[in-house]
């Protein structure tokens, strides 16, 4: 399906001078509901773009399918106000979702409750095989590489973005979302579209490094997540746990290596 448009142009008018009429674009930002065989999983805000490569990276980043060829089918469904994504799983997956949905059954509504919910806050992920840290070439300029190829935000701004550097320090990919998470879920589910290994490279995020996006990186098997803003305490930890070399590229210091890999 053809991309939608990455911004819309607004009127604004400048505070304290209500006679100049100024326009602006502004990022899209849409729900998606995300169904599998039919059944709702959740409802996300996100960017309607690139969604393919989302499908496919939030079912890999969230542990419903460990392959890509575990989804059978992806349906795109647009209205007017929303996406809708109807994903197929394999009888395996499946089985493993619904069981998961049972558990979880019951709770109070509020938000992550329960021993079963704690389990997929906290999960347990196979540490790593230790790797060895990027070539500091590899991360000179990455600021404005990665700048230079966030196509949407230079036309509306407020957008995060997710890219991916090759054995060779080439940014090959680039994905971009309101939502940070949203950003990694689509890099990892182009990465698999373009049949490109996580462990050849390393994923770099414009935003600060959370707990989540450590998960999706450990289970999308990159070695190295570059975050350009610093990390939260528990990011680091569970890193360091999990075998991540995780790197904070300050705008105006040298790189910072939170989980160092071998020398």
């Amino acid at each position: 399906m053809s991309q939608p448009s990455p911004a819309t142009t607004f009127s604004y008018q400048v505070l304290h001078a209500p006679g100049q009429q100024h326009t602006a674009c502004l990022a899209d930002e849409v729900v998606v509901a995300i169904n599998y065989n039919g059944l709702n999983h959740a409802l996300m805000m996100a960017s309607p773009c690139d969604l393919y490569d989302y499908a496919i990276g939030f079912s890999l980043g969230q542990g419903i399918i460990e392959q890509p060829h575990e989804l059978l089918d992806i349906n795109i469904q647009p209205a007017e106000d929303h996406y809708q994504l109807e994903l197929q799983l394999s009888s395996r997956r499946l089985w493993q979702l619904k069981q998961q949905r049972r558990q979880l059954a019951g709770t109070s509504g509020c938000g992550l409750c329960g021993s079963s919910a704690l389990e997929q806050a906290l999960p347990q992920l196979s540490t790593l095989p230790g790797h060895s840290l990027p070539a500091a070439s590899h991360l000179a300029g990455l600021r404005q590489r990665l700048s230079a190829a966030q196509t949407r935000a230079q036309s509306s701004g407020a957008m995060h973005a997710a890219g991916f550097v090759d054995a060779d320090g080439e940014l090959r990919l680039c994905r971009e979302d309101i939502g940070r998470h949203n950003a990694l879920d689509k890099l990892i589910g182009a990465m698999a579209v373009a049949e490109l290994s996580g462990s050849e490279g390393f994923a770099v995020v414009t935003s600060r490094c959370s707990l989540e996006l450590v998960h999706k990186a450990v289970r999308a098997g990159l070695p190295t997540l570059v975050s350009l803003a610093a990390p939260s305490q528990l990011s680091v930890r569970w890193a360091t746990a999990l075998g991540l070399n995780l790197i904070h590229l300050p705008q105006h210091a040298a790189p910072r290596v939170y989980q160092a890999g071998p020398a």
